[in-house]
């Protein structure tokens, strides 16, 4: 049955249709004028009904509402509506079909047949992590840092274990002061045998009495908890600590100059790279039963005792570790079988080079090392999930140990890594049906820049392409239903849902979130390009807008856009990260302008070598990349090799220095928004990861950071930055500032956003700095 298309009409008021681009005040006011992107979107679990969240107009709340499959209708939920909705993200128990989910920090359970969700906790705890136990009996969930079990029985829950991160009490002390004092007052020796003995009673009545919750567990004062997962059934708690009161090094300071009472207030933000390595985890087994702990030994990972940083480390004089001093790690997941065999470690070396997985069966308290993702340049931030298969011993896992993400199985106990998936493509976010024989995911097989839903048949192995849509931005499969749920979207259109046949075809479109004037607009739909490296790297996929102008004499002029967060992508068929900006470029094209935005290397969707060939260089292949696309737009599109200029933000503001300060001959203006301007003073996850530590790899710092070749700028230099910036600081652009003072650079100038971080919040900051772009590339780059 066709069913009505939900559009939403998020403007208050008569709207005007824009028939051609508006002026830049619209572009850059607040993007509701756009209507907002589905955030997100779920079933519920009867399959009657979709929900899902999008932003309220002209506030910072999201809304959520309900579309009834059956009745056609798609309408806001009151919030006295909302007890009555499944939540998002529900976690099933295959055998029983119950599901349970948390919304609100309180505990629901769905089951098969009822004609709602049932509440399990209402203390508001944020209670979170549920899991069923293997018979589907009981649930275990994380309250605070403290594991429950929940009986669906008896309807009660209570605590496992009572963990305390500090000394016992009734340990005897070794202080001389204190053996002085209790040997000298009797007084005070009563009162401490007093309390000891009431803490004996405590324990041993929590021991023999099973309507009381669990005695205290000391743990010591040397450790701090970081993370925890419990068994199905109730007895082991695996436990993640580092050291107790850890020293992250020294925090930056941060001055808001225009504040409420009209004083100078300074936020402590983040520390440098390098300053000081993240915290060591350590491994523990807890058996709750025994009250026994066992520290996990990890020296059975491979290559844990080798240091692959060595050689750098010798050049500076620093130790390097071996199997006296291997190297430290950090627990990156932890996931028990649903039987409870056995649990799966995910663990990260601290210099980023290995990533493993490993299996524990609690009893023997041993790890088993299943597998090792091992890179010289370092281990990407997406694309490591993994899980158990249904019931059976085995995990899936992604990797990129082929050069591109890709999903394999391994054996829970021994064996190799199998890929049931291969080629130069990616694919993300599988999503396992309960009896392990078919997976769908999301991949990008067809074209690096489409993003389209695929299921994979173990039986056969096949990869079968499910939707042809493209721009596929998440799914959710319902078990036993006919439909697929996604969320979509395409260049000016922000993500919706809509329903895929199970078996593939055309998707059924439920939403459409924009407003009547968006919705007018003759937007230029950018082609997609493919520009070939000079450089041996292959094929750089870029947006090109076109100008809209007849072709002046010398040819059009060129803006290149770089996108920022380096590992992003930006050329796809999805909406773009860059909604503001794709407007902005058509305001250019329609004066004159060529526009280019490119996936330089670094940029993701395009595997591991496009990723990792900045390692130890960043600025380096990107800035040939850019330059490729400069001379492709000379060669194939009447542009104007003498009117070139670029711009973009962060890591986009970082390389508009790279290009203006090293490649002066061939960029004539750039603007840099919230730029890196050196390395050394960016944070220590982001950067560890490409250039190592200043200490370690000084030389990785210097080819890489701006300010170290901005005696070569030679054009117009146009800078802004938020003064509020906790991500990068204000302070990168004042010290590249003082550094263009102290070279006597003409041409430059800087423009501050006090009330502004790293992201801008304010139509008026935004018109502001795209104003300025605006005129910066007039009255250098563009058409006398």
């Amino acid at each position: 049955m066709k069913r009505l298309l939900a559009t939403l009409l998020l403007l208050a008021g008569p709207v005007l249709a824009l028939a051609q681009t508006p002026d830049l005040r619209q572009i850059m006011a607040d993007p509701e004028w756009i209507g907002p992107p589905v955030e997100a979107a779920w079933w519920q679990l009867d399959g009657s009904g979709i929900v899902y969240r999008v932003e309220r107009q002209g506030a910072d709340v999201s809304d959520l509402r309900l579309i009834d499959l059956d009745a056609n209708r798609d309408r806001l939920l009151d919030y006295a509506d909302h007890a009555g909705i499944d939540g998002a993200e529900p976690v099933f128990h295959a055998a029983s079909g119950r599901a349970v989910f948390v919304r609100n920090g309180n505990l629901f359970l769905h089951e098969p047949g009822a004609e709602g969700p049932r509440q399990l906790t209402a203390d508001g705890q944020n209670d979170s992590q549920p899991g069923f136990s293997a018979d589907g009996q009981r649930i275990r969930f994380l309250r605070g840092a403290n594991w429950y079990l929940h009986d669906l029985d008896s309807g009660l829950s209570a605590p496992v274990a009572d963990l305390r991160f500090e000394e016992d009490p009734d340990k005897a002390s070794d202080d001389s002061l204190t053996q002085m004092q209790l040997r000298l007052f009797s007084s005070l020796s009563e009162d401490v045998e007093r309390d000891r003995v009431e803490r004996q009673e405590a324990r041993r009545a929590a021991a023999e009495d099973p309507t009381r919750g669990p005695a205290p567990w000391y743990l010591g004062g040397t450790l701090s908890p970081v993370a925890s997962s419990l068994s199905p059934d109730g007895r082991w708690l695996l436990l993640v600590t580092q050291p107790a009161g850890y020293d992250d090094g020294r925090d930056g300071q941060m001055p808001h100059y225009v504040t409420v009472d009209g004083y100078i207030e300074v936020e402590t933000v983040r520390t440098r790279v390098g300053r000081k390595a993240p915290a060591p985890h350590r491994l523990w087994m807890l058996d709750l039963e025994n009250r026994e702990i066992e520290e996990l030994d990890l020296s059975a990972l491979p290559g844990i005792d080798q240091d692959p940083l060595a050689e750098l480390k010798a050049e500076q004089g620093i130790e390097p570790h071996d199997a006296d001093n291997p190297r430290p790690v950090r627990i990156a997941g932890l996931q028990w079988q649903p039987t409870g065999e056995r649990v799966a470690i995910q663990l990260r070396a601290i210099d980023n080079k290995d990533r493993w997985l490993a299996t524990v069966r609690p009893e023997a308290g041993e790890l088993n090392p299943r597998h090792r993702l091992t890179d010289e340049a370092w281990i990407n931030w997406n694309f490591n999930e993994f899980g158990w298969i249904g019931e059976h011993d085995e995990l899936w896992l992604l990797s990129e140990e082929s050069g591109y993400s890709h999903l394999y199985r391994v054996d829970a106990d021994q064996g190799e890594a199998v890929a049931l998936t291969a080629g130069d493509f990616e694919v993300m976010d599988p999503v396992w049906r309960h009896d392990g024989e078919r997976v769908w995911m999301l991949s990008n097989r067809s074209h690096p820049t489409e993003y389209d839903l695929y299921r994979l048949d173990l039986a056969d192995g096949e990869l079968e392409r499910l939707s042809q849509h493209r721009g596929i931005e998440s799914f959710q499969v319902l078990p036993g239903h006919g439909e697929i749920l996604v969320r979509f979207s395409e260049s000016y259109l922000p993500p919706q849902v809509g329903l895929l046949p199970a078996d593939g075809g055309e998707i059924e479109r439920l939403t459409d979130t924009r407003s009547e004037a968006f919705r007018a607009i003759e937007w230029r739909m950018p082609e997609i390009v493919g520009v070939e490296s000079s450089h041996g790297a292959g094929t750089i996929w870029a947006k090109f807008y076109p100008a809209r102008t007849p072709t002046p004499e010398g040819g059009h002029p060129v803006v290149l856009f770089v996108h920022g967060a380096g590992y992003l992508q930006n050329t796809w068929q999805r909406y773009p990260n860059y909604f503001r900006e794709q407007m902005f470029h058509n305001l250019l094209t329609e004066r004159g302008y060529h526009v280019l935005d490119m996936d330089f290397r670094a940029s993701e969707g395009y595997g591991r070598d496009w990723r990792t060939a900045i390692y130890r260089q960043m600025g380096t292949p990107e800035l040939e990349d850019l330059i490729d696309g400069v001379n492709w737009l000379v060669a194939n599109h009447d542009a104007n090799p003498e009117r070139v200029g670029l711009y973009g933000g962060s890591y986009g503001g970082f390389m508009t220095f790279m290009a203006m300060f090293r490649a002066p001959e061939v960029f004539q203006a750039g603007a840099a928004l919230r730029p890196v301007s050196d390395w050394a003073h960016y944070n220590h996850f982001y950067t560890s990861n490409i250039l190592n530590t200043p200490d370690v790899d000084p030389d990785a710092y210097s080819r890489s950071s701006p300010i170290e070749f901005a005696e070569g700028l030679e054009g117009r230099l146009l800078m802004t930055h938020g003064m509020l910036d906790d991500n990068v600081f204000y302070q990168d652009v004042v010290r590249l500032a003082q550094r263009l003072i102290d070279l006597e650079k003409d041409g430059w100038e800087l423009a501050s956003y006090p009330l502004e971080r790293h992201g801008f919040r304010r139509p008026t900051s935004w018109r502001d700095q795209y104003q300025r772009i605006l005129t910066l590339f007039e009255t250098t780059i563009g058409e006398e």
